[in-house]
């Protein structure tokens, strides 16, 4: 994963974009119709239920919009959720929490959403020694917000872009001339460029898990759509050598199989790409 000083200046791009994106020159509407000078107050109202994500978000959100903006927490990220808690108050400029309103809630409802799903899967696994992994399967422009949903889900961060890991998938290592040379050339070109990466390889059959296991150097295996009595085998192969993650086939109802077959990881891109949004609102008063 990315340092915390790049995820915190991920989650600054990520705040300015959407503000300018959804209030531009000006929100119109608030300008129109209450003075600069109102004052009011609003609560994030629970009208679901899961788990709640985006707290801390929404409070960079509103710091973005207007600096006077008070808001007073009752809930924390990664709390358990029923319809009609409050999760917050916010207080200030009417126009100021206007202006925030909207992408507070489309970034909580999304979250939520994601850390709702990724801790039930993490329940599934309860009593195995597997994690949850995220991918890179996201939401374009809003991938920092998700895969930190993800850890407060109770999930894993699988690597953040192109650049922090090396993973060589099925068109890499064709495209490369096969297995051995990708991983050879891979080493070759992190030592050349004094890149310090993790590399990750993937494998499509038990013939190219054997393969992987000939090079030093590989970080992690993946495990791509095998079934369960060939992950057991897969498993069997690598035994220490390196991590284990399985991938694809991928649902509630094979989490668990999987799990029991003995691998480290287990990868969903499920978590951030199929999802519900958790229904929040935010009601003056």
């Amino acid at each position: 994963m990315i340092s915390k000083a790049q995820f915190q200046a991920e989650l600054k791009l990520l705040i300015s974009n959407a503000i300018r994106e959804d209030v531009g020159p000006g929100d119109y509407s608030s300008l129109a119709c209450i003075p600069d000078t109102a004052h009011g107050q609003a609560k994030l109202l629970v009208k679901d239920q899961g788990i709640i994500a985006g707290v801390e978000l929404a409070k960079m959100i509103f710091e973005h919009v207007d600096p006077k903006l008070k808001v007073k927490t009752f809930i924390e990220d990664g709390t358990r959720v029923e319809y009609g808690e409050i999760v917050f108050e916010v207080s200030g400029s009417s126009q100021s929490i206007l202006r925030g309103e909207r992408v507070v809630l489309n970034t909580m409802q999304r979250m939520s959403a994601i850390a709702t799903k990724t801790n039930h899967l993490m329940q599934l696994l309860e009593g195995t020694n597997a994690k949850i992994l995220d991918t890179r399967k996201t939401t374009p422009n809003f991938r920092v917000a998700e895969k930190w949903a993800v850890k407060i889900g109770g999930g894993e961060n699988h690597r953040y872009a192109l650049y922090d890991m090396i993973m060589l998938k099925d068109n890499h290592i064709d495209f490369a001339g096969g297995i051995t040379r990708a991983i050879s050339k891979t080493k070759e070109y992190l030592k050349e460029n004094n890149l310090d990466l993790k590399i990750i390889v993937e494998a499509r059959n038990l013939d190219e898990i054997r393969e992987i296991l000939l090079s030093d150097g590989v970080h992690r295996i993946l495990i791509d759509n095998f079934n369960y009595e060939d992950t057991k085998t897969a498993v069997a192969l690598i035994g220490t050598k390196c991590q284990t993650e399985s991938s694809g086939n991928i649902s509630e109802k094979t989490v668990r199989e999987y799990a029991l077959c003995g691998v480290n990881y287990i990868s969903s891109g499920a978590l951030t790409h199929s999802v519900y949004n958790m229904d929040l609102s935010l009601k003056a008063f």
